[in-house]
């Protein structure tokens, strides 16, 4: 586990994919085309509390999606690539965009359309149940499931990796008062 903390101290951005990584991978879609999907709010306050701690968060997605636009916004993430069946091009405008190294770079993903990306990145993550050719490619495998969890797996992975893990979940005994 010391090797897994050591290669997440060194990030400063974690790219996360969206269908299966930040939902369970479902695709509601209405009669009129309307795309729905589910997010997890433990995930949701995991990247607040990430980017609190002085981590960047950025999402590159192969599809498209309104709901996608609006729920990273709530979440304070400006970072947002989507429509990218090929994620390559969107990651190479995100390093020019950010000036980090690869090595400063996690990636979150669970299909193998995820690889290339996982690659080239310092930190590759698998969400429990990804492909398990995926998982053979990661790093690090969450504890929980895509959009069950697995987003704050990473969040608090990196914010321990900080040292801030403690310090942070301490903070909120003290939020009411």
């Amino acid at each position: 586990m010391q090797d897994i903390l050591e290669k997440a101290r060194k990030i400063e951005l974690v790219i996360f994919d969206v269908d299966g990584v930040m939902t369970d991978g479902s695709l509601f879609m209405g009669d009129d085309g309307q795309e729905y999907k589910a997010f997890n709010s433990l995930d949701g306050h995991g990247m607040r509390m990430l980017q609190d701690g002085g981590v960047n968060a950025a999402i590159i997605t192969g599809r498209s999606s309104n709901v996608v636009e609006h729920r990273m916004k709530d979440l304070g993430i400006s970072l947002v690539y989507q429509g990218y069946r090929d994620k390559i091009p969107a990651y190479e405008a995100l390093m020019g965009e950010i000036g980090l190294t690869p090595e400063q770079v996690a990636y979150v993903g669970d299909d193998v359309v995820d690889l290339p990306i996982m690659t080239r990145v310092g930190f590759a993550i698998a969400v429990q149940g990804a492909h398990p050719y995926v998982k053979k490619h990661a790093h690090w495998i969450t504890q929980n499931h895509g959009g069950r969890g697995a987003v704050r797996d990473v969040c608090e992975l990196m914010l321990e990796a900080r040292g801030l893990l403690s310090q942070t979940l301490e903070s909120y005994l003290y939020f009411a008062e």
